[in-house]
């Protein structure tokens, strides 16, 4: 199979993502793994270039000329004005142009013209005042996508993974959020993801929720009526699940290699350990989506944003995991149609 297609969107200008996508593209190894298309203005580009003091080169392309074959291609749009470009600053012209780059490049994935999409890091704030209507760019994309199966953001970090069973909600509210449902929808997310990343049985651990795992209904009978219950349905279905796992020791397992993904029960309890592990190789997936996509998981980082600080350690952990999985998508892909293209 020839080398997959990769479209990258640079993220919210006024942030780190044009200079990231800048060093990325420079770094040992990116264009021999993949045939990339830069989706976006022109002029994103080229400031991306400038913030990172590194070439660019911009092929642009007649949208008829799609799917590309080999190299490093640009798709050019106008989103943005330059003059509309304040680094460091949210801006409802930042915030539309990374929702109409992001559209284009979820376009051509949908179409079969790429295997898949990163993307620089986004600004929510600008993105909401641009009308992105949604909890996140996770679930605008499922909406933009007409996708209605079950999906959720899943964290990163080298070989090991996180899904979780709630996300985004107050942590008084977790408990009663908690079921069997969501969590085999967790660890199911999970074990796919993990599969078309290439790992062929992949072993994963559910977090508890209470002290000590409850410590026999002492502190809470969430373990013994909802987890161990989900966790038993998932074994007989012939997948590797154990626990629950005392959340406080689950992430040292992880640690050490024993577990590729753990299956926490709200927001932080993964997210906490997976940033304190190594928050400059972060990556973030669109898990469940019907298209492959990822970014680094750091934001936009304002703070140092056009001073060529911006570490491209996690864009790259991102650009290789995508890679994997828009092998295996686009080998799912050609399969189903027959294709070999």
């Amino acid at each position: 199979m020839s080398k997959p297609r990769i479209a990258i969107v640079p993220g919210d200008p006024s942030g780190i993502g044009p200079e990231l996508i800048a060093k990325l593209l420079n770094d040992e190894g990116v264009l021999e793994a993949a045939n990339v298309l830069l989706v976006g203005d022109r002029h994103l580009w080229e400031q991306g270039a400038a913030q990172a003091g590194q070439e660019v080169p911009l092929n642009s392309l007649d949208p008829r000329a799609i799917p590309i074959q080999t190299g490093l291609a640009h798709l050019n749009m106008q989103t943005i004005d330059p003059s509309e470009i304040s680094i460091g600053e949210v801006t409802v012209a930042g915030g539309t142009t990374s929702l109409r780059c992001l559209e284009k490049a979820l376009d051509l994935a949908q179409a079969g013209l790429v295997d898949g999409v990163l993307f620089g890091p986004f600004n929510k704030a600008a993105m909401t005042a641009a009308g992105l209507n949604a909890e996140d760019e996770h679930k605008y994309m499922a909406r933009y996508l007409g996708f209605a199966g079950y999906h959720s953001e899943i964290n990163v970090l080298d070989d090991l993974m996180t899904t979780r069973v709630t996300s985004h909600i107050g942590l008084k509210d977790v408990a009663a959020n908690i079921s069997q449902e969501g969590i085999l929808r967790a660890v199911n997310l999970a074990n796919d993801t993990l599969r078309k990343a290439g790992k062929a049985r992949p072993r994963i651990a559910v977090a508890a929720l209470n002290p000590h795992a409850g410590d026999n209904g002492k502190f809470g009978r969430e373990e013994i009526d909802i987890l161990e219950p989900a966790v038993r349905q998932a074994q007989e279905k012939q997948l590797d699940v154990t626990g629950p796992w005392p959340s406080d020791t689950v992430f040292l397992k992880a640690k050490r290699g024993e577990v590729d993904a753990v299956v926490t029960m709200y927001h932080d309890q993964g997210q906490i350990a997976i940033k304190l592990m190594g928050f400059e190789r972060g990556v973030t997936v669109a898990g469940g989506l019907p298209i492959p996509v990822a970014t680094p998981a750091h934001g936009t980082a304002f703070d140092i944003a056009g001073q060529n600080k911006a570490n491209v350690g996690a864009t790259r952990q991102a650009f290789d995991l995508l890679v994997r999985m828009a092998k295996t998508h686009r080998a799912d892909r050609e399969a189903a149609s027959g294709d070999t293209q």
